[in-house]
């Protein structure tokens, strides 16, 4: 498992947490946390402690990064409807990895290869003391709060879902 450390995406993760000031150390789990109830299973938290990083991509306007509770899904039309735009198009694997530098289930929502062009933190993260997020594989994640989450993705607060 240490040897997931040394990727190369986790390594990015890492630095991206450096120069975030985010302190929280990156946790290997024995089992994948390629879901929000699988992650929050090996770490023996609440579903809704998971920060989840989806993309979509933007009607000409690159892509939207969604960091989102594991305690519910994405409302895709009242995030449409909050960015003026028809609708919300989600990004497939090979688009993800393009543009984060991330594969699918190891997203983490800092040091992307190509920063999103726009991104949204759920409100609902706010609820918690502490929140955990992948680090750039689907076994690595990293604990950090709320507002460290905000301010270091640069994400604006909403609502994306009930």
């Amino acid at each position: 498992m240490d040897s997931i450390l040394e990727k190369a995406a986790v390594k990015r993760a890492q630095a991206a947490l450096d120069r975030h000031g985010i302190s929280g150390k990156i946790k290997i789990l024995a089992e994948s946390a390629r879901t929000a109830l699988d992650a929050a299973a090996g770490l023996g938290i609440e579903v809704g402690q998971i920060a989840s990083s989806l993309v979509f991509k933007l009607p000409e306007q690159g892509c939207l990064l969604i960091i989102t509770s594991g305690r519910h899904r994405v409302d895709t039309q009242m995030v449409a409807d909050l960015l003026q735009i028809p609708s919300l198009e989600r990004a497939d694997a090979d688009y993800v990895k393009q543009i984060s530098g991330y594969s699918v289930g190891g997203v983490a929502p800092v040091g992307w290869i190509n920063e999103p062009s726009f991104s949204l933190i759920d409100e609902a993260l706010n609820d918690y003391q502490e929140i955990w997020a992948a680090a750039g594989h689907p076994h690595a994640v990293f604990p950090t709060t709320y507002q460290e989450l905000l301010k270091a993705s640069g994400a604006k607060a909403a609502r994306v879902g009930n």
